[in-house]
């Protein structure tokens, strides 16, 4: 995996949204980061930051 956030909130966001996605294939990436930015207590910095990683991540 590339680089890892700082902050733990947004490295456990990473590894649900993670999770989510093998689990849940049929919901939508910013559907799961809305979820995880609620469940995790994230800023919307936060939120672009994940949004960037899974689309980096997926592009590879």
């Amino acid at each position: 995996m590339g680089i890892m956030p700082e902050g733990e909130q947004l490295r456990k966001a990473v590894r649900w949204i993670s999770e989510e996605r093998q689990e849940r294939k049929d919901v939508n990436l910013s559907k799961l980061i809305n979820e995880a930015c609620i469940k995790f207590d994230l800023s919307p910095t936060d939120a672009e930051f994940l949004l960037r990683f899974f689309s980096e991540k997926k592009q590879e």
